[in-house]
């Protein structure tokens, strides 16, 4: 009995030896910590242990420096965060210096990515910079909370900034000056809200405000001021009117009612797959769905 217990010890131990050998043999180290076996792809075990993609897998490092637009700078901090959370071995610095001083900066070559809350211009794009449109932004006109006006027409907003309409009584509202409130001269929001209008270097402004932070404050704490801010940023200190009685909301901008919207963009010199990986990688990043999410996340719309 007792040769037989012993005999049959040595069977199982010599299974067990066997089966580590072929184990063994049969593996490979990936990222130093993920073990593809025989039979498994890199894909099937990242899908096996919740990565999206085998990329994931594989460790990302570098920097990648931005500067521009005010505006940008909710979406340009939550991209970052995001970013730098799923690559812990990047890092991501942001600058906010205005949309035209970041795409002087990345066509000279300064940063990796110039920010800028509208289009580009035809000089920028012929110095080598390449518009990214990263997301859609609407462009809200608020005023003070006491304000009683609730809507605008195209053509009142444009004598408000121009200079023709000078009382908020002229439209229905109280006997109070109009106190106009604008951006800096190079200001995205500025541009693509002159431009939209139709009238560049023809508004009358009180204020010149070199960020959407102080246009915000200006117009919540001022009795009778009109300023205009990038939609994602609106808050209870300020009143956003409607514009043509359509109120300034995500759907409209999709539905192409409200006529006050801009391009997000993120510019890079030369086309993206001209970029370091990193970079590259970014832009992989806002168009995936955790991408789009970040987009959303902020109030804004994302590119289809």
């Amino acid at each position: 009995m007792k040769k037989e217990i012993v005999k049959k010890m040595a069977v199982l131990s010599a299974a067990i030896l066997m089966a580590s050998s072929l184990m063994a043999c049969g593996s490979k180290e990936v990222d130093a910590t993920e073990t593809v076996t025989e039979g498994n792809t890199v894909e099937e075990v990242a899908a096996r242990e919740g990565k999206n993609t085998a990329e994931e897998m594989k460790v990302l490092e570098g920097s990648i420096s931005m500067a521009g637009s005010t505006s940008m700078e909710k979406l340009a901090n939550a991209v970052a965060e995001n970013f730098m959370a799923r690559y812990p071995n990047v890092v991501v610095t942001a600058e906010f210096t205005g949309s035209s001083a970041g795409v002087e900066a990345v066509t000279a070559g300064g940063v990796d990515i110039g920010n800028s809350s509208r289009a580009l211009k035809d000089s920028e794009k012929e110095a080598g910079a390449v518009e990214n449109i990263v997301a859609i932004d609407g462009i809200a006109v608020v005023v003070d909370p006491a304000n009683t006006v609730t809507n605008l027409t195209k053509q009142q907003l444009i004598d408000i900034y121009t200079g023709t309409i000078k009382n908020w009584n002229e439209i229905g509202g109280e006997d109070s000056a109009i106190i106009v409130v604008g951006r800096e001269a190079g200001s995205g929001t500025r541009g693509a809200f002159e431009e939209l209008l139709e009238v560049e270097d023809a508004c009358t402004y009180a204020n010149e405000l070199d960020s959407t932070g102080a246009v915000m404050a200006k117009v919540a704490s001022t009795p009778g001021a009109i300023g205009y801010v990038s939609l994602d940023v609106i808050n209870d200190s300020v009143k956003a009117v409607a514009l043509e009685d359509v109120e300034p909301t995500v759907e409209n901008i999709k539905a192409g009612s409200y006529f006050l919207s801009r391009p997000f963009v993120m510019a890079t010199k030369g086309e993206i797959t001209q970029q370091s990986e990193v970079v590259q990688a970014l832009f992989e990043y806002l168009v995936s769905d955790e991408g789009k999410e970040v987009i959303q996340a902020v109030g804004l719309i994302t590119v289809d």
